[in-house]
């Protein structure tokens, strides 16, 4: 599907609408992103807190039973919540199935001693506090790389600039991709071009930003956008379902990550939660499966990227060396 049949989808309850009078004007082809992913498409899917191989396996079971297609699958307690074991289970997983696997490092700011983090400002949120946090952040890299991980999710400006020179060093693997945080996330364009020049691969923005700042943000990056169609409570709970195919019109190249609203937290992970972590996962991929026939009811489920693709192609980073 090519941007111009895209702009052509259906949208939700078009013809019934302007039948009453009371159609909306025709989308602005200046809105659409230019952009795909390497190797062309327009969007990937990604099933977010898949907290370890019990539920990775839920996750995969799920999603033949159901034909959702994954490009992604992440987990958010953190690389150091894992055993070598469950790491190398998880990665050789994912790679039989030509998923790409994100494991999140640590430590952040709101698991330590920090008391900013609780207060009505949050302080500096999970950012890592001081040089050890960072070393820790480094670690972990080192320790999931070796063990096969190829993509880290990062909670810090520091640390993704860190780790980036590390990659350019070849102190990680050329290959090794990272996807900034959705607690991070950037709301304006010219953030977003920050981060992609400090190294991002893939950058979450919060599922609350209006269609119009993602084109803004399009105007300026090419760097694929992760986004919560559902987003989970602590980030606001906002269920875009409706959305998508407009999302994706504007946002290409788009990650579509179907987390869950109204269920509790589960980070840091530990089997005192197992039953809440394997019915969540397996709901997140039913509210894919719900987001995939939404998009076909309105012809715009074409244009996936291939599975089995997951690297962002070239984009525009600073100098390493100053």
């Amino acid at each position: 599907m090519t941007v111009a049949s895209a702009r052509a989808a259906r949208r939700p309850g078009e013809q019934a609408l302007a039948a009453l009078g009371l159609g909306a004007p025709a989308p602005d082809p200046a809105d659409s992103s230019p952009h795909t992913f390497p190797g062309g498409g327009r969007w990937r899917t990604e099933i977010p807190s898949c907290e370890g191989p019990e539920a990775l396996a839920v996750v995969l079971k799920e999603a033949s039973r159901l034909d959702v297609p994954i490009h992604r699958i992440s987990q958010g307690s953190g690389v150091w919540m894992l055993t070598d074991a469950e790491i190398t289970e998880m990665a050789e997983a994912t790679a039989e199935r030509g998923i790409e696997l994100c494991l999140f490092t640590g430590p952040r700011g709101t698991w330590d001693i920090g008391g900013s983090t609780r207060t009505d400002s949050r302080g500096a949120g999970l950012r890592a506090r001081g040089h050890d946090a960072v070393a820790g952040c480094v670690e972990d890299a080192l320790r999931a790389t070796q063990l096969g991980v190829r993509c880290l999710l990062v909670a810090d400006e520091g640390v993704l600039w860190t780790l980036h020179r590390a990659r350019a060093a070849g102190l990680l693997p050329a290959d090794t991709t990272f996807k900034v945080s959705a607690l991070v996330g950037p709301v304006n364009p010219a953030s977003y071009a920050v981060y992609e020049r400090l190294g991002a691969d893939s950058i979450n923005v919060p599922s609350d930003l209006t269609l119009h700042h993602v084109t803004e943000i399009r105007r300026v990056s090419a760097t694929p956008m992760d986004l919560y169609i559902e987003a989970p409570d602590d980030l606001g709970g906002y269920v875009r379902m409706y959305e998508i195919a407009e999302l994706i019109r504007r946002g290409a190249p788009l990650y579509l990550k179907f987390g869950l609203a109204k269920a509790p937290g589960i980070y840091p992970y530990g089997h005192h939660l197992r039953e809440l972590a394997l019915a969540t996962a397996k709901e997140r991929v039913r509210r894919g499966r719900l987001a995939l026939d939404l998009l076909a009811r309105h012809g715009a489920d074409g244009d996936m990227a291939p599975l089995g693709s997951r690297l962002p192609g070239d984009l525009s980073r600073f100098d390493v060396s100053s």
